[in-house]
């Protein structure tokens, strides 16, 4: 550099400084925008292609009924390679949460190939799951091969994390706001990682663009009648948030339960899934219906529509959790939609709102008793079902969140702030201690 050159590259330098102490953010946003924008697009892309690969699975499942009885001969497959090539992923979901609480090695990339495949095999062969937990770990496991890259330490990954978390959910549900804020409480019972904020939503938004811009379609659903909003309704939709709660606690306890059975009395783990799948297929072939497995998203549109029987929700739970304790992959989410909406359903029976608005209350509002996320459970209904609908469904995810007690389907989520004062001294301990 010229001596001339000198005095000009020090007043460059001293304007730029001069430029970020004045707006300090800016290189925070600057940077994590540049990761949000490679995060949401990667997570968009992965989600857009497990969806089409979903629904080919699910029409090809449904042209060609027969392929339910190979389920016991898939699920062998899928534990033999969970087992010798997949033991330090198989935890998936919690694996994910345990590493935004303490980050240690980066996730494997395997994780998104292993579970794609699993879950698109579960779904193939009539396994009952859903799509959620696939979309959070393929979103994971990518994003997380970028924090070598980006040179990011411990907390800055955790931050990538929830960024992933966010554009997984946002992107396989096309709910980005929902899935920002999911991605902010699902972690930490009670509390918010603020700092996360902006990259949660910017990842989220970006990721639903990348899956719309693939043309991928997301299921759409319609509240047809909501009432005015008074003391009967709201009285109504408080009782019907008791119900969530106690169905969301009872689906945890269970499917943990369960599992747990799974483990003591086959010590294998290859061999637990051949007996879930012929528990599954044999109670298809016995029922002579396909309603209780895969996705079920015809039932959850159907739950809108009429008022369904009480069997339906407690049919689909119980499908749902020997599938996934028995070692399938896939997710609880749209499992936990179905079951809400059916259940919503069914208490039209009883209670006095529209069939249409108590699915619509129970579709999140078991979701979110079920995972302790009620914010981003409030923000999916009203994404999904419009604003109209909003109050009804805040109360009854809500009461529900409270009311389903210290459950949750992930045992590594923690309790930052507890729901009663039974467990203020438990703060900061996961469910798996409790």
């Amino acid at each position: 550099m010229s001596k001339k050159q000198r005095p000009l590259h020090r007043k460059a330098v001293f304007h730029t400084q001069l430029f970020f102490r004045k707006y300090p953010a800016l290189p925070y946003i600057l940077k994590w925008l540049c990761i949000s924008m490679i995060i949401g697009g990667l997570a968009g892309t992965a989600s857009a292609g497990f969806l089409q690969s979903l629904e080919w699975a699910t029409q090809f499942r449904e042209s060609h009924i027969w392929l339910i009885a190979l389920l016991p001969v898939a699920g062998f497959l899928i534990g033999l390679l969970y087992h010798y090539y997949g033991k330090d992923v198989e935890a998936g979901n919690n694996l994910l949460i345990d590493n935004i609480h303490d980050p240690k090695e980066i996730i494997p990339f395997k994780m998104a190939p292993f579970v794609y495949l699993g879950t698109i095999v579960t779904h193939f062969f009539g396994g009952s799951a859903g799509r959620e937990g696939t979309a959070l770990q393929m979103a994971g496991a990518i994003a997380d091969q970028l924090s070598r890259p980006f040179k990011l330490d411990k907390n800055e990954r955790k931050i990538l994390l929830i960024a992933a978390i966010a554009a997984g959910f946002g992107s396989v549900f096309g709910t980005p706001l929902a899935g920002a804020v999911f991605a902010l409480e699902v972690f930490l019972i009670g509390r918010i990682r603020y700092n996360a904020i902006f990259p949660a939503f910017a990842s989220a938004i970006l990721a639903d663009l990348t899956t719309n811009f693939w043309n991928v379609k997301h299921t759409h659903y319609h509240i047809d009648l909501i009432p005015k909003l008074e003391f009967l309704p709201i009285l109504y939709s408080v009782v019907a948030g008791i119900a969530f709660g106690i169905c969301a606690a009872g689906f945890s306890r269970m499917i943990h339960w369960t599992g747990s059975v799974f483990k003591s009395k086959i010590k294998y783990p290859p061999f637990r899934p051949i007996v879930g799948g012929i528990i599954v297929a044999l109670a298809v072939f016995a029922m002579g219906t396909t309603r209780y497995i895969g996705l079920g998203i015809p039932v959850i549109l159907e739950s809108f529509k009429q008022q369904l029987p009480f069997c339906d929700f407690a049919l689909k739970m119980i499908f749902t959790i020997v599938t996934l304790s028995a070692g399938f992959k896939g997710g609880e989410v749209t499992p936990l939609f179905f079951i809400g909406a059916t259940l919503g359903s069914a208490l039209s029976l009883f209670i006095p709102l529209p069939f249409g608005l108590l699915a619509g209350m129970g579709f999140v509002a078991v979701f979110a008793g079920a995972t302790n996320t009620p914010l981003a459970c409030m923000l999916m209904g009203i994404e999904l079902f419009g604003a109209e609908s909003g109050v009804y469904i805040a109360i009854a995810c809500i009461v529900s969140y409270l009311l389903s007690g210290h459950n949750s389907i992930y045992s590594k989520q923690k309790i930052g702030e507890a729901k009663n004062r039974r467990y203020d001294s438990d703060g900061g301990r996961s469910f798996s201690d409790l």
